[in-house]
């Protein structure tokens, strides 16, 4: 599998375009459909048309507060009353309202498919001169698939109930055992924990980043690695997460890289200056062996790339991934890379980089990959969405991470710790 087989820039673009679209479609079908329903359930039309006034005054004011109000307001780093009962219910209505619409789309299209069938059906019996064929519909029929058309619709909402209350909680751990020909007799069995994507706001507030924190520090890594996405656009609350993350221990110390959020919210030097006050060294394109027994393990960090123009801001772009690392690797010892965008791996496997961790694809965030691997919105834009990869002797880990972007959800895609024990060997694909 390559890392270079995500759709193109124009592909990705047209795709947003249409989800936009059938969001647009899917608030005009939910709306006449709740105004459908009213008209059987409430026979009195004036407290009909007043509720239905209300619900309309409140759609307006959460789409109002969460489009228009937002962009004017420092992002908490708590979860605050606003958040809960505007934000939360928000998100939860817009995910759930489109792929609902999406369902009820399916169950439209068979059924346009069937009535076509029928049709042409229909002139096969006449064109053959028989009056009685085989029914291929009957209103029974037609009932069950509107009823399970329904059924279907309603099932987004379920999930994603699940996945704004519990799914985006529910830490996993994730203990993978990585071996490495050419790791150092002094770290055989070296133990390092990965974090990732914390995106610290409302969802994924500093008491629950230092649960995290207390989870990482009770496995007793030996090195703590962090591939970036520390907040979600406010710079505002870079203060906030390097304060919840400082509470990290580990004996050979805790280092890191950076991610998109970092660069698009124009905190890079900042957090950086930060997180080394609070001995927390962030790698910039620069490189920091760590020695144990007389031997050396290399690590090698470098800030977030991209060879597409997708953000608010230019810098980042790339022509040619991890141009200028090769005075960074040690050719003697195993190196390890830490670069938020997984699409690197093809490049670091080509430099000879035996390890990169990665993060930036949430897993996927909201998926259906337990049906379909090619069920996750991170496939547009990388082949390497969760999980562990190997390229010959290279090998990528993408860590899920933690928080949340866009919408407060997780879906088949649950918030991840990873603990690596690393091994002297040849690791077998």
């Amino acid at each position: 599998m390559s890392g270079s087989s995500f759709v193109s820039e124009t592909v990705i673009a047209l795709i947003l375009i249409s989800i936009l679209l059938a969001f647009i479609a899917s608030q005009f079908f939910w709306i006449l459909a709740v105004r459908r329903w009213g008209k059987k359930v409430i026979a009195n039309r004036k407290l009909r048309l007043g509720l239905g006034g209300f619900l309309l005054v409140i759609y307006a004011l959460l789409f109002f507060f969460n489009f228009v109000a937002l962009r004017h307001r420092p992002s908490p780093t708590h979860l605050t009353l606003s958040a809960a009962l505007l934000q939360a219910p928000f998100a939860w209505w817009a995910m759930s309202s489109l792929a609902g619409f999406g369902m009820v789309a399916l169950f439209w299209l068979a059924g346009l498919a069937l009535r076509l069938i029928r049709a042409g059906y229909s002139k096969i019996a006449v064109s053959l001169g028989k009056a009685h064929l085989p029914v291929l519909s009957s209103p029974a029929r037609r009932r069950f698939l509107e009823r399970t058309a329904f059924a279907a619709s309603s099932l987004p909402f379920a999930a994603c109930a699940y996945g704004l209350t519990i799914g985006r909680t529910d830490i996993q751990t994730t203990h993978k055992r990585i071996r490495l020909a050419r790791l150092p007799r002094a770290f055989d069995g070296f133990r390092v924990a990965q974090l990732s994507d914390l995106h610290i706001g409302p969802f994924m507030s500093a008491s629950q980043i230092r649960r995290v924190v207390q989870m990482t520090n009770d496995y007793k890594a030996d090195l703590v690695l962090l591939t970036g996405d520390y907040i979600i656009w406010d710079p505002r609350t870079q203060g906030d997460v390097v304060d919840a993350l400082s509470g990290l221990r580990a004996p050979f110390g805790i280092v890191g890289c950076l991610g998109n959020h970092e660069l698009w919210a124009g905190c890079e030097a900042s957090i950086t200056r930060m997180f080394a006050e609070r001995n927390i060294r962030i790698l910039r394109h620069e490189r920091w062996p760590i020695q144990s027994g007389g031997e050396v393990l290399n690590l090698i960090g470098v800030d977030y790339e991209s060879v597409r123009h997708f953000g608010p801001r230019p810098e980042g772009v790339v022509n040619q991934y991890l141009k200028g690392v090769e005075p960074l690797i040690l050719p003697e010892t195993a190196n390890i890379l830490l670069s938020h965008n997984p699409n690197t791996f093809d490049r670091a496997a080509a430099l000879g980089i035996d390890l990169s961790l990665a993060g930036h694809t949430h897993g996927g965030q909201v998926t259906l990959e337990f049906i379909n691997k090619n069920l996750s919105p991170s496939r547009l834009i990388t082949a390497y969405v969760r999980g562990w990869f190997q390229k010959e002797s290279c090998q990528l880990y993408v860590n899920r991470g933690i928080g949340t972007i866009g919408v407060p959800i997780r879906f088949d895609a649950p918030p991840e710790i990873t603990v690596f024990e690393l091994v002297r060997g040849e690791q077998r694909s």
